[in-house]
Order: structure tokens, then C-alpha cells, then sequence
């Protein structure tokens, strides 16, 4: 071969070499490019909670009980949790706080009150859009260990996920990983438990961080010190939202470096009292922006004011939005609950969208004993 060949041959092998580096470079930029944008890409998600579900009864009830309602609907599920279906079902994410037993094994334990319901009350909760409960509470145990082992396991059947303490979950929405964490505060033990159960979280790749905890006073409208240092711990830690339970009665809202707390939602579908004087009650949702891993916008939140009856002679265990004066009586309570914790306007969904209530520098009304006593 002539040395001109030998060139020609050279320059055009060199060629192929360049045009293929060059073919095989723009081939990857555009998948850098893409996982860029995906990171830099905002997605929302909207959470709803709501306070204390015990569905079921103490056997030491008269009539008028939830299985009596039961009964009552012929066993249609959908009856309980139908008024709320418009929050509940186009969110992406329902949480309640589960207080009580599904079980037929264990014996009651020695405590005034002790609640259990049949294993098949999980469909009030799936055919009411609730996909997530936290089982922190005084009420998981009530026919001791085993009834807490068989309500997970049918929650888990119906495909509900449930929490609590050190069992935190971490679980996909719409593309968005959501930690899940429980804790239980009326042994004093929330505060050790916190830095492990929001790390294991974040471990798990969570995004967004829920804390919802068990504690405070029954019949308190105001949280103690202590509850505030922790809640305020909590989002230190790296909570995005802190929802709290246990008093059985509203409490006010903070907003603490940006991020929200709901200091007590009251009762919701509440089958531990047949006919309590105070029925308020509240659904708190919030959509989250989430953008590159992190969550970047806090401030889409509405409050919603309820009842936990849909009549007002008695519990028939049928939440329901609040309306016309009920419902800016409602706000108006919460909103003197808010100011005993801060200056925030909360923003509550209104008959004709969001809108704030009143703030009253007065005392918050007495809280209003139960005709069952409170439930400890």
C-alpha cells in the first residue's frame, strides 16, 4: 500500500473515531440534562389529618354505641366517614390517630376505659379514603398485647399503613417519599425517641416528614410548656408538620420556623363517647412543594371546622363539616386557641373558600366536661 493510501486510510479512520466520540457524547447529555430537570422539577402533595378514630366500644357502654350504628346502616361502612369524602378522597394522603383495638382475642384490661371493635371496622377507614394511621396512644393495648398485634395485622390486610414510636414508615406518594412518625409523650418517653425515629426516616429517603404525637392534658384547650418545646424539637429535627392528640378537645395552632403545628385535633369518628357536650372537631390539610428532594413551599394549609356528629342530640359518628354560624363558631374558638400561641391568622376553609376568623384577644371559652367524663 502507497504511502498516500496509507494517509487516506489514516484520516478517515481518525474521522469515524471523532464522529463516534462525538455521536456517543450528545447521547449522554441528554440524559444529564433530564436528571437535572427531574431534580429540579416541583411536585405537590396534599395531606389531610384528622383527630382520634376509636372504632369500636367498652362493653361497660349502654346503647347508643358505634356498633350500634353499625347495625343501624345495615353495615354499610361508607356511612361513617361520607360527609368528609370531599377532603378525604382528593388528597393524595388521609392520617388519622386510631384509638382503640381490632380484635377478638384478649382479655380487657384493668383501666376505665378500654375500647375494641370487630376486625372488619377497617372499611369505615378504606371506604373513607383514610390510607395511614398512627397507633401512639393510650388506647393500643386495651386487651393488652395481642389485640395490638391483631389490629396491625388487619390494618395491614386492608391495606392500611399504621405507625408508631420506633415502627416508622417511609412510604411512596405520587412519586414523593413521605416519612411517617408516631410518638407517644404520656410516659414522658417522645423527646429519646424523636432523634432516632425522624433519622430512621430520613435514612429511608424521606422527603417530607410527618410527626404526629400523643400527648397534653384531657380537656386542655391550651398545651402545656412542655409540648411546645417539643413540638418546636421536632421541626429543629426536621419534621415539615407536627399533628398532635390526646386531650379529646381543640387546641390552637403555631407556625414555628415556617412549618405548622396542630397542637390537638380533638375527636373525629369518636366511638368513645355516645353523646359528648363538645362536639367541635377540625380536618387540617396542607399540599406540600417538594422540589429536589426537599420540601420548598409551607404555605398552602386550610383548616376546616367540624363536628364529630352529624346531628346535635347525640354521637351518630358521622363527621361533618361545619356550616353558616357553627362553622364561624368554630373558627372563631380556634382561632383564640391560636393567639394564646402566637400572632398566626389561621386560614380556614370557609362556605366560599379560605378565609380567616376573627382574633379576639378574650380568654378561650372553659372547655366543656364530657357526659362520660374524659377518656383517659
Amino acid at each position: 500500500m502507497s504511502i498516500i493510501k496509507k494517509i487516506i486510510l489514516f484520516f478517515v479512520i481518525f474521522g469515524l473515531g471523532v464522529l463516534i466520540c462525538a455521536c456517543g457524547g450528545s447521547a449522554d447529555k441528554p440524559s444529564v440534562k433530564a436528571n437535572k430537570n427531574e431534580m429540579e422539577t416541583e411536585k405537590k402533595i396534599t395531606i389531610t389529618c384528622a383527630g382520634d378514630c376509636t372504632l369500636g366500644t367498652d362493653v361497660n357502654f349502654g346503647g347508643g354505641t358505634l356498633p350500634d350504628e353499625v347495625e343501624n346502616q345495615n353495615y354499610d361502612y361508607s356511612y361513617f366517614l361520607k360527609n368528609v369524602q370531599p377532603y378525604f378522597a382528593n388528597d393524595d394522603l388521609t392520617i388519622v390517630n386510631f384509638e382503640g383495638t381490632l380484635t377478638e382475642r384478649g382479655a380487657r384490661q384493668d383501666k376505665t376505659f378500654a375500647f375494641k371493635g370487630n376486625p372488619e371496622y377497617t372499611e369505615i377507614l378504606t371506604r373513607g379514603s383514610v390510607e395511614a394511621v398512627t397507633l401512639a396512644n393510650n388506647h393500643s393495648k386495651d386487651y393488652g398485647s395481642v389485640s395490638q398485634e391483631d389490629t396491625k395485622k388487619y390494618l395491614e390486610d386492608a391495606g392500611v399503613v399504621w405507625f408508631e414510636n420506633l415502627n416508622t414508615k417511609v412510604i411512596d406518594v405520587n412519586g414523593i417519599k413521605v416519612g411517617l412518625v408516631g410518638l407517644y409523650d404520656l410516659d414522658k418517653s417522645a423527646e429519646g425517641n424523636m432523634p432516632k425515629a425522624i433519622e430512621q426516616v430520613k435514612n429511608g429517603g424521606a422527603e417530607l416528614i410527618l410527626v404526629q404525637i400523643h400527648w397534653g392534658i384531657e380537656g386542655e384547650n391550651y398545651p402545656e410548656a412542655e409540648q411546645k418545646t417539643l413540638a418546636h424539637k421536632a421541626i429543629d429535627m426536621g419534621a415539615d408538620l407536627v399533628i398532635g392528640h390526646h386531650p379529646h378537645v381543640l387546641q390552637g395552632l403555631e407556625c414555628y420556623n415556617g412549618r405548622m403545628i396542630a397542637y390537638s385535633m380533638g375527636n373525629f369518628c369518636f366511638g368513645g363517647n355516645q353523646n359528648p357536650r363538645d362536639k367541635d372537631s377540625m380536618i387540617y390539610q396542607q399540599t406540600f412543594t417538594v422540589k429536589g428532594g426537599k420540601v420548598v413551599g409551607y404555605d398552602d394549609y386550610k383548616v376546616i371546622p367540624c363536628s364529630i356528629s352529624s346531628t346535635t342530640s347525640r354521637n351518630n359518628y358521622q363527621p361533618t363539616p361545619s356550616s353558616g354560624s357553627e362553622r364561624e363558631r368554630i373558627a372563631n374558638k380556634i382561632q383564640r386557641f391560636s393567639d394564646g400561641l402566637g400572632s398566626i391568622k389561621v386560614k380556614f376553609e370557609g362556605e366560599n373558600g379560605t378565609e380567616n376568623a376573627k382574633s379576639s384577644d378574650d380568654k378561650a371559652e372553659k372547655p366543656i366536661e364530657d357526659d362520660n367524663t374524659m377518656i383517659l
